[in-house]
């Protein structure tokens, strides 16, 4: 265990959980504007490595001013039927923007147009309006690749601490937090 980072016991832990059919994508993502009111929604995690955990949003949506004003997320993992929880508190950053357009390369048609076609968090005044937009951005792109827009992209959180939860009997549950101090990772053992 002491050589075990907490991404190599993640990825052994999300591993666990699709081979028992569980789509280990959704997390729940908390942020906090600048005085301090929190928000959460859930996102798709689309890649963990060493770095961290990456999701791809509007950079203008209210995540986005949330993490602007508050470079700072937690995020949650929880799979019931496992009884498993793993819990990530950490930095934001923006991903490489190759990374970013390698990604929506990738995504569905539909997808990519509305990336552009969304004002995500701003008032709109009708579903027909969000309709009409996705009209326009397909005739404009029709036949040629949709680039991603500028105001798109992948949001990194560098974990500096990741707690593993195992349900116990009696709620005597395992939890095994894993705290960063300087380049290491500090293993710690908690009460339930």
């Amino acid at each position: 265990m002491a050589d075990e980072s907490p991404i190599e016991r993640y990825l052994l832990a999300a591993a666990r959980a699709q081979a028992h059919g569980i789509d280990t994508a959704p997390v729940a993502l908390a942020t906090a504007d600048a005085t301090g009111h929190p928000a959460v929604r859930i996102v798709l995690i689309r890649h963990v490595d060493e770095r961290g955990f990456v999701f791809h949003t509007n950079y203008n949506s209210r995540k986005g001013d949330d993490m602007r004003e508050n470079p700072r997320a937690a995020l949650c993992f929880f799979w019931p039927s496992l009884e498993e929880q793993v819990r990530v508190e950490g930095t934001i950053e923006r991903i490489d923007g190759r990374e970013s357009d390698a990604y929506f390369a990738g995504r569905p048609r539909g997808s990519q147009i509305g990336a552009w076609a969304s004002d995500q968090s701003a008032a709109v005044a009708s579903p027909e309006m969000v309709a009409s937009r996705v009209r326009e951005l397909e005739q404009r792109f029709e036949g040629q690749p949709v680039p991603r827009p500028p105001h798109w992209g992948g949001i990194r959180v560098v974990p500096d601490k990741i707690e593993f939860w195992y349900g116990r009997p009696n709620r005597l549950h395992e939890r095994l937090l894993y705290l960063k101090d300087g380049g290491r990772w500090k293993v710690t053992y908690l009460y339930p």
